[in-house]
């Protein structure tokens, strides 16, 4: 357990909107789990943590695939940087790309049966790293600014 007398208050020195300082907390806490993901990311499944990103969101959307532009746009990436990873997902075989239909410029892109299997496999140690850097990193105030940040996180836990 991390010793978390240093982090900084979520109550803040007033300088800061109560609620940019606990997105400020909560961006450094997260920041700090995904240092620790990353390695477990490329030692399990051989992809950088941008790659990562992009095939969790197509894990999570239809099974026939999102936009590249809705992609980028989600994960907030230029399209040129996001072109280059489909490109190395689309070599390692975990993505497939396919022009969508009507539109000769949109292209679709979808996760290949490889990529479900290696994260599904992968998914149950990826889960325990991040509950694991969670519990290490985010102290009290970063719990506080989470419910800070999402009020009905606070209400729900307390009805538990």
């Amino acid at each position: 357990m991390a010793d978390h007398s240093d982090c900084p208050s979520a109550a803040g020195d007033g300088l800061l909107p109560a609620e940019l300082h606990a997105w400020m907390l909560m961006l450094a806490a997260t920041g700090a789990v995904e240092q620790e993901l990353r390695g477990v990311v490329k030692e399990r499944l051989d992809v950088s943590h941008d790659e990562f990103l992009v095939l969790c969101l197509l894990a999570t959307g239809p099974r026939e695939g999102l936009r590249m532009t809705r992609i980028a746009e989600l994960l907030g990436r230029p399209k040129t940087r996001l072109t280059y990873q489909i490109a190395c997902l689309q070599h390692a075989g975990l993505v497939a790309r396919k022009s969508v239909c009507g539109d000769k410029r949109g292209v679709e892109v979808a996760l290949t049966e490889k990529a479900r299997n290696l994260l599904e496999e992968a998914s149950g140690t990826l889960a325990e790293t991040v509950k694991a850097a969670l519990a290490r990193f985010m102290g009290p105030d970063q719990r506080g600014a989470l419910c800070a940040l999402m009020p009905e996180l606070a209400e729900e836990s307390k009805a538990e």
